[in-house]
């Protein structure tokens, strides 16, 4: 560590130098990214070239001799590719470049590898379950669309969706959507469309490709933030066949750029012939529930109640009539059973009354007490007796 002050500062051949110590005890390292700016001058044994991290907006200059290049030649563009390379330190012009010795391609069995790894790891996180979704808006005030610039993807996206839905408004925000750069602008359009007040879903949308050009959209930065945003996603990348891990996290996974602009606004033509059919299915039960009433009403008005009302009072009093009538037959008949009884029982009465005996001559001699003297043997000279007669009764003493 260098010991400087104010009063004892340090050349800058010596703070060069000891950059230089510093870096060199870095060793060499193997670096991944992907290669862009590839310059090979014609008679030049050294070859230019930047690195870049496809998850940031980030590279590094590196430099190697012609030779490391041809080794691993043909290269695609935008290879990714890992790189053993060592920091050079160049003090006298104070400039730093990493001085390659190998190069490898990555190939897609590798990266097909590393996918399906990253697919376990965030399938156990849960990020690509169903319960996480959100479900499509109905009519949404505003579309994102995330697409490349100029592309025929955006074109069917807004031409399927305007076709459905005339009125439809989008935010389109155009990147770059294959390469080094698409992972950083992909998702910074992403952060703005989530974030804008009126968009209600975001497509994100690019046309088929070769398994590399699809690889931004399995880029695990780019998944973790569609994740995380609030307003729904629809993934439509490539074709049916292709399946990035930016379907998996999605809200919707569209099989073509086409079907998503289908999918995220209703036909309008079909919303109307709803509404038409709703409108006369509404008419055609009001109609029937006011004919249904209306006939009732006429089923009513047919009543000879309604006819003429006074039948209801002379039905009512027929039916009066005749409960009095029946009521007073009911009484005469009872007061003549009764009266029968009583003669049948005055009859009996007078039968067996002692009056009868009476009225045929004789008479009933009682002592004072009301006791009848039954024999001649019962009273005593001078007893005082009461002789009833059929008509009213004498008082005698007896010799």
């Amino acid at each position: 560590m260098l010991e400087t002050s104010a009063d004892s500062p340090v050349p800058v051949r010596v703070v060069s130098e000891a950059i230089g110590d510093y870096l060199s005890r870095l060793g060499s390292v193997w670096i991944e990214g992907e290669l862009s700016e590839v310059t090979i001058r014609p008679g030049a044994q050294m070859v230019f070239m930047r690195l870049r991290d496809t998850s940031a907006d980030m590279s590094i200059s590196i430099m190697c001799h012609k030779s490391v290049v041809e080794a691993v030649q043909p290269l695609p563009a935008n290879a990714r590719v890992i790189m053993n390379s060592k920091v050079s330190w160049y003090a006298k012009s104070g400039s730093l470049s990493f001085s390659v010795k190998e190069i490898r391609q990555v190939g897609v069995g590798e990266l097909l590898a590393r996918l399906e790894e990253l697919k376990n790891k965030l399938a156990e996180e849960g990020l690509f379950d169903e319960s996480r979704k959100s479900l499509l808006p109905f009519l949404p005030r505003a579309v994102g669309l995330i697409c490349g610039r100029n592309s025929d993807a955006e074109k069917d996206v807004v031409e399927n969706a305007k076709r459905r839905f005339p009125s439809v408004r989008f935010e389109i925000r155009e990147v770059a959507v294959q390469g080094a750069a698409a992972v950083v602008e992909v998702s910074a359009a992403l952060k703005e469309l989530d974030a804008h007040p009126d968009v209600d879903v975001i497509i994100i949308t690019r046309g088929g490709g070769s398994f590399e050009d699809l690889l931004p959209f399995s880029d695990e930065s780019l998944v973790r933030l569609a994740a995380s945003c609030t307003t729904p996603i629809v993934s439509a990348i490539g074709h049916e066949k292709d399946a990035p891990l930016l379907d998996l996290v999605a809200d919707w996974r569209a099989s073509t750029p086409t079907d998503a602009g289908k999918r995220v606004v209703p036909d309008m033509n079909e919303e109307l012939s709803k509404i038409a059919g709703l409108r006369d299915r509404a008419l055609r039960t009001l109609t029937q529930r006011i004919d249904f009433e209306r006939n009732k009403i006429a089923q009513y008005m047919d009543r000879p109640s309604m006819r003429d009302p006074q039948t209801i009072i002379t039905l009512r009093s027929e039916i009066i009539n005749s409960l009095r009538n029946r009521s007073h037959r009911s009484a005469s008949h009872r007061i003549a059973l009764g009266g029968e009884e009583i003669a049948q029982l005055a009859t009996a009465l007078r039968t067996l009354s002692p009056q009868s005996t009476l009225d045929r001559g004789y008479s009933v001699v009682q002592r004072p007490d009301g006791a009848i003297v039954r024999s001649a043997t019962d009273v005593k000279s001078g007893d005082h007796l009461k002789v009833r007669l059929a008509n009213g009764g004498i008082a005698v003493i007896t010799e």
